[in-house]
């Protein structure tokens, strides 16, 4: 009788983890079967990347971006277009992750779930995809750029459309680089820094403790703050590109004063900094059509309080992702909602009207914020910068990286017309001068170019 137990026992085990394990392959096999028929390392989806009946791929305007002809994958005949759309469209070989020709293979291939990638041609569907990107935009982006290392984004705050991005360094794709793994200035070409990038964001973090201050400072716009150009704070210096002297909170912003924001985030703390932080989406990641962003982060745990002073500068171990930051300059043209970005186009309403996105701030802390970066471009960086009317409001950042290597220059911002409502993110790696500088001069181009997008 024992045996007999036994035996049922290990039979209804068996039964059981067999159930399990057929539950587990088919669920695999209905979520991931695309991704396992069209992975690179798959000879016949490689050969199916470059087969004539793989999909195209369109900018917004209907611009041929890449297609198959005679068994090879070509792009777009002007060279400055298929570099600047490098990674947006990918390469042939499937290295750039989040380029559509990988994260959208399957789409492009004709894969489906009961003949896989081996449907009979007469009866293979594949899709076209056409994307929100505007490749003379894009290219304008590219030229701005000028090879500096670093990644570029304009999007509308409204819609959620991506009109350009650009990272550098990248190659042609037509024609890739022989040297790709050894030369050292392709390092980081098939990553997209502005989807999965996180570099150390300098005074554009201002806006963070900014939106922080305004929320928990009921007193803000009285304050006067003082700066001598350095300060001794928690026993080491904060210190300050100037002597400010004597200025207000709207001073201390457009002036980018390091003293001012230090003693914010102080007299804020840590778990404030940090709550507000994670409400505007630090630490943690969000996706764009379907491709997960690297995650900013912002974490002042163990800071002692002269390192929670730089935290609100922009330094200390923060990271910004160029695509969040632009998202956090969307909610805040946006009445405090953020609208995911998107690249690739759909034929829904999402396109058309929008949709009201996420909550990250009142309509009252966004539209004070929006004065702030207002008053620093009127008063500040100069109206002069970008095309009348626009209204545009902005923060510029000089990141320091230490350890004897250069800046890395930024400028965010959007513009509060509503017939151009246009959120934007430029940033500048490696370099001597500052954000207003560097970034600046690729922001201004950028959204001078963007006057003439086609609505």
């Amino acid at each position: 009788m024992n045996v007999t137990r036994k035996r049922s026992f290990i039979l209804y085990f068996i039964i059981v983890a067999f159930i399990g394990c057929l539950g587990f392959f088919l669920f695999e096999y209905f979520t991931s079967a695309s991704s396992w028929a069209t992975n690179p390392v798959n000879k016949l989806a490689t050969a199916q990347a470059g087969s004539d009946s793989t999909g195209r791929v369109y900018d917004r305007n209907g611009v041929l971006l890449a297609y198959s002809q005679n068994g090879e994958r070509l792009y777009n005949s002007d060279k400055e277009i298929r570099c600047s759309m490098l990674h947006a469209v990918g390469d042939t070989e499937g290295n750039i992750s989040t380029g559509v020709q990988t994260a959208m293979r399957s789409r492009l291939t004709g894969y489906n779930l009961i003949t896989g990638l081996g449907t009979p041609f007469g009866l293979k569907t594949t899709g076209d995809v056409t994307l929100t990107l505007d490749s003379s935009l894009n290219k304008t982006a590219y030229e701005l750029m000028s090879g500096q290392k670093g990644a570029a984004m304009i999007y509308n705050w409204k819609t959620g459309e991506i009109l350009s991005m650009v990272s550098n360094p990248g190659f042609d794709p037509q024609n890739p680089p022989q040297d790709i793994g050894t030369n050292a200035a392709y390092d980081g070409a098939y990553v997209n820094k502005v989807l999965s990038g996180a570099l150390t964001p300098g005074s554009i973090f201002k806006i963070v403790t900014t939106v922080a201050a305004s929320e928990n400072m009921p007193d803000l716009d009285s304050q006067s703050f003082h700066c001598d150009g350095s300060e001794v704070i928690g026993g080491s210096p904060i210190t300050c590109t100037e002597v400010h002297g004597d200025q207000n909170f709207q001073q201390a912003l457009a002036n980018s004063c390091n003293i001012a924001f230090a003693h914010l985030s102080i007299n804020l703390g840590a778990n404030t900094m940090t709550k507000t932080a994670e409400e505007l989406g630090f630490n943690k990641s969000f996706e764009v059509d379907g491709i997960p962003t690297a995650k900013s982060s912002y974490n002042v745990s163990t800071a002692s309080e002269n390192q929670l002073g730089w935290s609100g500068v922009g330094q200390y171990t923060d990271t910004v992702n160029p695509c969040h930051m632009a998202r956090i300059l969307g909610a805040i043209a946006n009445g405090g909602n953020a609208v995911t970005p998107h690249f690739i186009k759909t034929s829904g309403l999402p396109d058309l009207i929008g949709n009201s996105g996420e909550s990250m701030m009142s309509s009252t802390i966004a539209d004070r914020v929006k004065a702030y970066l207002r008053w620093n471009v009127q008063n500040h960086y100069g109206d002069k910068m970008f095309p009348t009317g626009m209204q545009v409001c902005a923060k510029t950042g000089t990141a320091e990286l230490g350890e004897n290597k250069q800046n890395n220059g930024w400028m965010v911002g959007f513009s509060q017309n509503d017939s151009t409502p246009y959120a934007f993110v430029v940033v500048v790696e490696d370099t001597s001068q500052y954000g207003y500088q560097s970034a600046g001069r690729v922001a201004s181009g950028l959204m001078q170019a963007a006057t003439n997008l086609k609505k």
